[in-house]
């Protein structure tokens, strides 16, 4: 066996992936004896354009609950594509909301159909129909912050829902929440905040998307999971702190790029790109609203 210890290094990570493989599906308690701050009344959205897109995006949501008190909203856009799987998908996405303290609302009787930009251009009725629904959603919920994919997120149906949001929002005037565009599937252009995850977190992170084993079972992302928020600290201490600069003590981390809706437009509610240390929320620097 080689002495190299760099290849006993990469050698640790084709481990921890095999070992990842015998992992539990769902079936995890809950810790009922974990502390979250008091309720503010606060609420803050995510648009999931599929089950389990609700874990992968809700690092910063898991510590606005956990930390700030917030409510977490899950939207349920779409239950995905397949019709023999929607109401089983349904299932997995209540349990995974329930276990991670997130609520849930479901979108139309199973979810929306077809929420891709082909349906904006070429199904006009039926994505204005889709638009009014969620604008109504929105406005019952009068949240201080929404979380959804950004333009450039590849897969269609959450280009479909980055769309789909701002077309809700354009009708609705004197509406000026924060906007939290998450990545996964293609990389957002700027984005302005590294929010770090602790292995606490993360861990309840993919605990609750274990939860969608049907969707694990075809592609195991969730043991990929931990990696991609590594590399996230590494592309987020370049673009957002700037070439050459000095990386954070993070080792997990969230790209999201935040803005703030004011008179139909996304505003930058700062200059330049911040760092967020796990455990210093800092609400009065997310929600800076003296723009």
């Amino acid at each position: 066996m080689s002495s190299n210890p760099y290849h006993l290094y990469a050698r640790s990570f084709r481990n921890l992936s095999i070992e990842g493989k015998g992992l539990p599906f769902g079936t995890i308690p809950k810790n009922e004896n974990l502390k979250i701050s008091k309720s503010t009344g606060e609420v803050a959205l995510i648009l999931a354009p599929h089950p389990d897109d609700e874990c992968i995006m809700g690092a910063l949501p898991l510590r606005l609950l956990r930390e700030a008190g917030f409510r977490i909203v899950t939207f349920a856009i779409t239950l995905g594509s397949k019709i023999e799987r929607k109401e089983e998908r349904f299932s997995e996405l209540e349990k995974a909301c329930k276990w991670i303290g997130f609520e849930l609302e479901l979108l139309g009787q199973l979810g929306f159909d077809q929420v891709t930009p082909s349906s904006r251009k070429n199904n006009q009725a039926y994505w204005l129909s889709m638009v009014d629904t969620l604008k109504e959603a929105v406005a019952k919920w009068n949240p201080s912050a929404l979380f959804f994919p950004n333009s450039e997120d590849w897969n269609q149906t959450h280009l479909g829902v980055h769309l789909l949001t701002m077309d809700a929002l354009s009708k609705m005037p004197g509406f000026s929440p924060f906007l939290f565009e998450t990545e996964y599937w293609g990389q957002m252009p700027q984005p302005n905040i590294l929010v770090e995850s602790t292995t606490e977190h993360v861990g309840d992170l993919l605990t609750a998307l274990s939860h969608h084993r049907g969707e694990l079972e075809r592609n195991p992302f969730h043991l990929t999971m931990p990696a991609w928020m590594q590399d996230n600290v590494r592309r987020g201490t370049e673009v957002i702190g700037g070439q050459g600069g000095q990386a954070p003590d993070f080792e997990f981390a969230s790209l999201y790029r935040i803005s703030r809706w004011i008179s139909g437009k996304m505003v930058a509610p700062w200059n330049g790109g911040r760092f967020l240390p796990a455990g210093r929320i800092a609400t009065e620097e997310l929600f800076d609203k003296t723009n």
